[in-house]
């Protein structure tokens, strides 16, 4: 059976990697500089189906107004985080919430909170930290070299993933015409000791960080990458969270009342190529969301 794909379909693959070639066709390669706009990525070719999590669903095809911070998606309170400190212990969640960039930044490079800080070299928001973006990437906890780099989804993961934000026309680095800002993070801001498991105590004490992030960037669509991030992001619907991967794909989630799409991690893909298709699909799912939004 042939495989039918229109220019934009095989753009977005080449940007990720995939390599498609069918007899007679006139392609333009990705870095003639030549990519679909995102009006046009939701109206050509075959889209994703659009499922909602659990008691999300959009009223009028909105995704609705944000949740506060401290209640779930019904309005009810929820348990907070615990209080996060300094090695001077100045700071607490409350104050975590109503920080800037800056202040938030040295404040996650000095934090004592928990046991995750013995593993750090660099905090994961000193790379980034300033600017508003429409697209937001939260990954696992960082590895030694995303350690050392200060930054999330470095070398080869990070050249890969690059190229996923610029199959929609998003990037995390300057910003260039017809490219928009995404902000890439972890889902915690320290590595974890030896490279041990980060806790699910400890994964709570970084959320308030996360929150803040979510709060000054002003996403409009998160891409949820790997098993911890996955953990945090879907908190309220940790039967979900458990599910595997291929189960939670292509639904609508919420965190903080921003939608929240499960993908691939960029070292998923490059162990299993062929998964690619997939977290393409994904994309063009995010691309869906985020017009909806306007």
């Amino acid at each position: 059976m042939p495989l039918a794909l229109d220019t934009r379909q095989r753009a977005m693959l080449l940007e990720m990697g995939v390599r498609v070639w069918l007899p007679g066709t006139d392609f333009a390669l990705a870095d003639s500089g030549t990519l679909p706009d995102a009006a046009s990525a939701r109206q050509a070719g075959q889209k994703g189906a659009l499922r909602v999590g659990p008691g999300m669903a959009p009223a009028q095809g909105s995704f609705g107004p944000p949740v506060p911070a401290g209640q779930n998606f019904s309005g009810t309170a929820t348990n907070t985080a615990p209080a996060h400190s300094r090695g001077d212990g100045a700071n607490d969640l409350g104050q975590i919430a109503t920080m800037d960039w800056d202040a938030l930044s040295r404040t996650a490079a000095d934090c004592q909170a928990c046991g995750l800080c013995a593993g750090r070299s660099h905090s994961m928001l000193s790379a980034q930290a300033g600017r508003r973006a429409r697209w937001m990437v939260v990954g696992d906890p960082p590895d030694e070299a995303e350690d050392a780099a200060g930054q999330p989804f470095t070398g080869e993961d990070g050249l890969l993933l690059s190229n996923m934000l610029k199959a929609v026309r998003a990037t995390r680095g300057d910003l260039a015409p017809g490219l928009e800002a995404a902000y890439v993070t972890s889902v915690s801001k320290c590595r974890p000791p030896q490279g041990r498991m980060p806790q699910p105590a400890e994964l709570a004490q970084c959320a308030a960080y996360l929150q803040r992030e979510i709060a000054l960037v002003q996403p409009s669509v998160i891409l949820a990458m790997g098993r911890f991030a996955n953990q945090v992001l879907l908190q309220a619907h940790p039967q979900d969270a458990a599910l595997p991967l291929d189960r939670k794909r292509g639904t609508v989630y919420r965190y903080q009342g921003v939608p929240v799409l499960v993908t691939y991690t960029p070292q998923a893909l490059r162990r299993r190529p062929a998964d690619k298709a997939k977290a393409w699909a994904d994309l063009c799912l995010a691309i869906d969301v985020v017009q909806a939004l306007g």
